[in-house]
């Protein structure tokens, strides 16, 4: 285990930052800096692309991709990020697996609330099952909120009608917007990103006034999860979101759901972000990785590059 890279990570994540709520532009412009920090990695080639009705970015490994798709959900409370924040999780996911990914740019709260991001990842899944892409080969990825998204869209499909991907990947989702989950208060302080008081101000955004206690909006305690693929959930020891990750396993696996629960030591919420500066980051996208090619199930052809 890597103690100092992780000493550095936590300190250069706790540097000050502006006290009290700030408004949604100055959360969107820090958010968007702090991700820029992140290295992508080399070898991947990215286009712009449209999925359901919104934009999304194709990103492709330098060759002919595997047949094969990730369908990802950036993370940013539902309030920030876009495919550009998450570009170094995503472009190492397609790196270390081979396969394409779409990375959604679903719409925002606060100006589109609860549900649109969700209608806007369903939209997105149904538009590659009709472009013929089978749901065998199709898995769901995302961070933080995206993590979260990756449930709901589930959710949503089985209620749409539509068959489940193949897979799920979720690093530090969100998975209760009650914030019940004895993390909040365990690991406050620890935390050196989130508070209660900053996920309930983001919070307050995408609900919209919305009760929390719905299956979408907090599937790792209200959520029937029967039927679902198997399950990878990452999350770290230094983060308030950790039982959102611990209660959502436990109901996966008393629905009859193959479910991972991997934990790290000591990082904080979406360490993978942190590949190529910590070794735990690298290690867990490999892990990642894995569970997607054992997974995803492919009859088709390789996708040739995107011009």
């Amino acid at each position: 285990m890597s103690r100092r890279q992780r000493a550095e990570v936590d300190a250069m994540v706790r540097r000050p930052r502006p006290e009290g709520p700030r408004s949604v532009e100055e959360l969107r412009a820090g958010f968007r800096a702090m991700m820029a920090e992140m290295i992508v990695p080399a070898g991947i080639r990215t286009q712009t692309a449209t999925l359901g009705d919104r934009p999304a970015v194709l990103v492709e490994p330098a060759g002919t991709a595997k047949a094969g798709t990730i369908l990802y959900f950036h993370g940013g409370s539902y309030v920030v990020g876009s495919p550009e924040t998450a570009m170094s999780l995503t472009g190492n996911l397609v790196t270390k697996t081979g396969f394409r990914a779409f990375s959604l740019d679903y719409r925002l709260a606060p100006e589109h609330p609860f549900p649109a991001a969700i209608e806007d990842g369903l939209s997105a899944y149904r538009a590659l099952l009709d472009s013929g892409e089978d749901p065998s080969a199709i898995a769901f990825a995302g961070d933080s909120a995206g993590g979260g998204l990756t449930a709901a869209t589930c959710l949503a499909a089985r209620g749409a009608g539509l068959p489940m991907p193949a897979a799920i990947v979720a690093f530090s989702p969100g998975l209760d917007m009650t914030r019940t989950g004895g993390s909040m208060a365990s690991k406050a302080g620890i935390d050196p990103f989130f508070t209660r008081e900053g996920l309930e101000h983001t919070g307050a955004m995408y609900l919209a006034g919305q009760d929390p206690h719905q299956p979408m909006l907090s599937p790792a305690i209200h959520a029937d999860l029967t039927g679902f693929p198997p399950i990878l959930l990452q999350a770290g020891t230094n983060e308030i979101l950790l039982d959102d990750s611990t209660r959502m396993a436990t109901r996966a696996r008393e629905a009859g759901v193959d479910v991972i629960l991997d934990v790290t030591a000591d990082v904080p919420h979406v360490f993978q972000a942190f590949a190529g500066v910590l070794d735990e980051a690298d290690e867990a996208l490999e892990r990642a990785a894995l569970f997607l090619r054992q997974h995803i199930r492919t009859k088709g052809t390789a996708h040739t590059p995107a011009s």
